[in-house]
């Protein structure tokens, strides 16, 4: 059913996100292993960088849908706490305490998206797909979708992406800010090290710079956290009406 794996490279943490038969799609467990990961990085003082991946050149399509019943009541105890092992997975990585880079190749959908917006800089392939898509399939937004993406894309990219269900390419992204460079495909997880590495050189400063930047910068508002909660309810609401899931 998918699994995360980490990988230390020169003092750079690589973190993978693997369930290639549902295009990397996110399980409830693999949510619970990427925020214990979270915690192996962050306890090794060697590491001075992190960087967020797909497995085989996709990103992350989002939660694993074969997981969701249509209808189910999202209130119940299991349900609620496996969709908040990976809300929580977002967070973990937001809050690692080294600098995150999402590397992104293929598509970035709805979880996928939110994984991306949760680092502190994304580098994007020409190609790739980019996509709130939670109106899309009748399902309110969740994650903290609004606090993460306005305090990058900013509020007018927010509100095309996640009310109006506009999907955007990689140069678009690079366009309004929701990524630092967009490069041709095989040159994204290249750069995302190169970039890494630089911050890897001193771990300890970097992981001062890294809670200085995340401090400073917001976002402003209420903060991610209790956009995470505030959303949830309403996402509750809307998974439950689905007629499919």
């Amino acid at each position: 059913m998918g699994q995360v794996h980490l990988e230390k490279q020169g003092g750079v943490a690589v973190l993978t996100v693997d369930n290639v038969e549902v295009k990397n799609g996110l399980t409830p467990e693999m949510g619970m292993q990427l925020s214990e990961l979270c915690d192996e990085v962050d306890r090794d003082p060697a590491i001075g960088a992190a960087v967020v991946r797909g497995k085989d050149g996709m990103f992350c399509s989002g939660a694993d849908r074969r997981r969701w019943t249509a209808g189910s009541d999202q209130a119940e105890d299991k349900t609620y706490k496996e969709l908040g092992a990976v809300y929580e997975a977002f967070r973990r990585v937001g809050v690692l305490q080294v600098p995150t880079i999402a590397a992104v190749r293929g598509a970035a959908v709805g979880a996928g998206l939110n994984l991306a917006l949760a680092t502190d800089l994304r580098v994007v392939s020409e190609s790739a797909r980019l996509l709130a898509g939670f109106l899309r399939i009748g399902l309110h937004p969740g994650g903290g979708y609004f606090t993460i993406s306005s305090r990058t894309a900013g509020r007018e990219a927010t509100a095309a992406m996640g009310l109006f269900s506009e999907q955007i390419d990689g140069v678009r992204a690079a366009e309004i800010g929701l990524a630092w460079k967009a490069v041709p495909d095989e040159q994204v997880e290249d750069l995302a090290m190169e970039l890494a590495g630089r911050a890897a050189q001193d771990p300890e400063l970097a992981r001062e710079a890294a809670r200085s930047f995340r401090t400073e910068a917001g976002p402003p508002g209420i903060g991610w956290e209790a956009a995470l909660h505030f959303e949830r309810a309403t996402q509750m609401w809307s998974q439950r009406r689905r007629e499919t899931a």
